[in-house]
């Protein structure tokens, strides 16, 4: 399931992107109930994408902002109270790291879900039932 976390260059101080990364993963399993899933967690990846200041923009005027999108599968970030949850969480992890000063306001958080079936987990194509099957394993 992997994260994109996107940061205009300077919201987060250099080096802590690693440390975004790992408590943004550590909250979306938390709030799926599945912290030390064998299966899940070394199936939640990431990126982390640098946009050089003075090409982010907001309103077609230039800002500082940060964006974590999810790419999951339908049954994953789909029940309201886990969303706003961990989506919270999200904006707080980044606030935080940020040393307080990116404004909460410009962290974006979102979820893109997959079609039933069109996820793979090792390697091989799954269903949801499928997908749920071999994560009640872990």
């Amino acid at each position: 399931m992997p994260l994109t976390l996107t940061l205009t260059e300077g919201v987060l101080p250099s080096g802590t992107e690693k440390e975004a990364v790992k408590q943004i993963t550590d909250s979306l399993l938390r709030t799926h109930g599945l912290t030390g899933n064998t299966v899940m967690t070394p199936n939640v990846t990431a990126n982390v994408h640098i946009v050089p200041k003075g090409l982010s923009f907001s309103g077609g005027k230039e800002f500082k902002g940060a964006w974590a999108e999810w790419k999951v599968p339908s049954f994953a970030l789909s029940d309201q109270a886990v969303i706003k949850k961990h989506f919270a969480e999200v904006t707080e992890i980044i606030f935080q790291l940020s040393g307080k000063v990116q404004p909460k306001d410009n962290i974006y958080v979102n979820v893109v879900h997959a079609v039933d079936g069109g996820w793979n987990l090792d390697g091989v194509a799954m269903t949801n039932e499928e997908l749920l099957s071999a994560i009640s394993m872990g």
